[in-house]
């Protein structure tokens, strides 16, 4: 049985006080409060960071930092890929007399999609989960946030959704294609499957990984370390590449569509006309984001044992390499979405 932790602004209090309950799995959950001592026990401290207490997969931090780093990249994101997956606004639209729509968030972060989806579409019911609660204090009415391992199972959200939402989740997942699976029994019939991943690699301009570790970007040499530490830490850091096969041979998903974006790492494109000012200025973006991820990856690379001086050494030059945007070099983002087929 997988236990959850349900986490919702009180009525009664003011804006920064919480009431806390632990949710059972089981079809009829009972609640009771959770104490204060509990709630400390969601965070453990390493290497200057704060990490999740519950999973020993994930290792990347759940602090104040790294939210305000996946925000900033979910704007990027929206730019780049959309704010929604096409068939969302059909289906979470409020067109069916009696019927609340629901969607789900796994593995949600700061929360920044599903809190869109919430004030996007008041009427529906949306979950954010994840391994540390919510951070938000004015969360909409219509937002519940859950902690949960989904490493455990979904068995008790088993029919509850019209959308389920993933996105860069694989580092902390031991079985991906397991999870799909999972995924489709969480999903109302024509219900929306959404996953967005990266591979954990650097690519150069000709679309190909640099896997080698003498290789001219340090920044690839640092990712591929992130790579390594995910597989070891029980992780799937290559599940981006196989989202697309894993959804179009999953017999319960129909209508599946996969696109990729390639993100540059730093604003090197030379010129001035208006595609390429766009180009450099996702660049720019983008190049913050990975900045900060050098941080982020601190703990991931330094709990699988790696030498300090030589995270630190990677780190710098990646950093340098970064800022004089001299090596041009891409990330590659997946994206595949899907629809639960309707029982025959």
């Amino acid at each position: 049985m997988s236990v959850s932790t349900r986490f919702a602004p009180s009525v009664a209090s003011s804006a920064t006080s919480y009431d806390w309950e632990m949710r059972s799995g089981s079809p009829a959950p009972s609640a009771y409060s959770m104490t204060s001592s509990l709630r400390v026990a969601s965070y453990r401290h390493e290497y200057g960071r704060g990490l999740n207490n519950y999973s020993e997969v994930y290792r990347l931090p759940a602090d104040d930092e790294e939210f305000e780093r996946l925000d900033m990249q979910h704007i990027m994101f929206m730019e780049v890929m959309g704010k929604y997956a096409p068939p969302l606004q059909h289906i979470l639209a409020d067109d069916i007399p009696g019927e609340t729509k629901t969607c789900v968030d796994l593995g949600c972060g700061s929360g920044s999609w599903i809190l869109d989806v919430a004030r996007d579409f008041p009427q529906c019911s949306a979950v954010a989960v994840d391994l540390v609660p919510m951070q938000s204090p004015n969360m909409p009415q219509n937002l519940r946030s859950e902690v949960d391992d989904i490493n455990l199972g979904l068995q008790h959200f088993y029919g509850d959704f019209n959308v389920v939402h993933a996105r860069l989740i694989s580092s902390g997942i031991r079985d991906y294609q397991g999870l799909v699976d999972q995924m489709s029994q969480t999903l109302r019939p024509g219900g929306l499957l959404d996953l967005t991943e990266f591979d954990f690699r650097i690519y150069t301009t000709d679309r190909k990984p640099i896997l080698t570790d003498n290789a001219d970007s340090y920044l690839a040499r640092w990712m591929n370390l992130c790579h390594i530490a995910v597989q070891r830490s029980g992780g799937e850091p290559d599940a981006a590449n196989y989202l697309h096969r894993w959804v179009s041979d999953n017999p319960a998903y129909e209508e599946v569509v996969y696109r990729e974006f390639w993100l540059p790492t730093s604003p090197w494109r030379r010129g001035n006309d208006s595609e390429t000012r766009r180009f450099n200025r996702i660049a720019n973006v983008f190049r913050d984001d990975v900045l900060s991820f050098l941080k982020s990856g601190r703990p991931l690379l330094l709990s699988n044992g790696l030498p300090e001086d030589l995270v630190n050494e990677y780190e710098e030059k990646a950093r340098n390499e970064l800022m004089d945007a001299r090596i041009p070099t891409y990330v590659r983002v997946e994206n595949v979405y899907a629809l639960k087929k309707h029982l025959r």
